[in-house]
């Protein structure tokens, strides 16, 4: 997985960890290529919440698990809600999890999430797992994104920053249950993918 160490940069905000331009656009370009052929297997679908509400973001996965979320609530599931098996989670996205997350276990679950114009996620904590002591690693793909970060209870203050595609964000330690998500996008701010829009892949660790 190539990188332009040059323009790559890591800093915190609230202990989660991003690497600011982590991947060049050609280690993008074939990331995208990658989970394309994911998505032919598993293709991307469009959740509702256990109150029956359509979310804006669609998704699909790969690895051991998907996380799905449906009138019978939020869970992980070993197969797409049309019944195929996920397809193994790539190379080139394992890579970036052995580069940054500093976890001996490898990831049981990448979660493709594909936001079109004016899909945002609300604040939300990562708490499916077993294992708090894993992190959650995010990979932003194609258009810019403001990720919000709050606190473990909700409310109060939070921070905001833009990720722009390449970055990658760890979230672990004091991070780990920390609530988050994305207000928005800037639709059309990268040439990453031919219509816009912008990709984010969450690895984590499940069982």
């Amino acid at each position: 997985m190539r990188k332009k160490e040059a323009m790559t940069e890591t800093f915190e905000r609230r202990g989660f960890r991003i690497h600011a331009g982590f991947l060049d656009r050609a280690a993008q370009e074939t990331l995208v290529a990658r989970l394309r052929d994911c998505l032919r297997i598993a293709p991307l679908y469009q959740p509702v919440t256990p109150r029956g509400q359509k979310m804006s973001v669609r998704m699909s996965a790969a690895g051991r698990f998907g996380w799905v979320t449906d009138r019978r609530g939020y869970r992980y599931e070993p197969r797409h809600p049309d019944g195929m098996d996920w397809p193994p989670i790539p190379d080139e996205v394992l890579a970036i999890w052995e580069a940054v997350s500093g976890c001996a276990r490898a990831p049981e679950c990448c979660l493709i999430n594909w936001y079109g114009e004016g899909a945002r996620m609300g604040l939300h904590q990562d708490r499916d797992e077993a294992d708090f002591s894993c992190p959650v690693v995010s990979v932003s793909l194609g258009d810019e994104g403001l990720f919000r970060m709050g606190n473990t209870e909700r409310g109060g203050s939070t921070e905001s920053v833009w990720l722009r595609s390449g970055d990658v964000v760890v979230m672990g330690g004091e991070a780990r249950l920390r609530h988050h998500g994305v207000d928005r996008i800037r639709f059309g701010s990268s040439t990453l993918l031919p219509q816009g829009g912008r990709i984010n892949l969450t690895l984590r660790v499940v069982s």
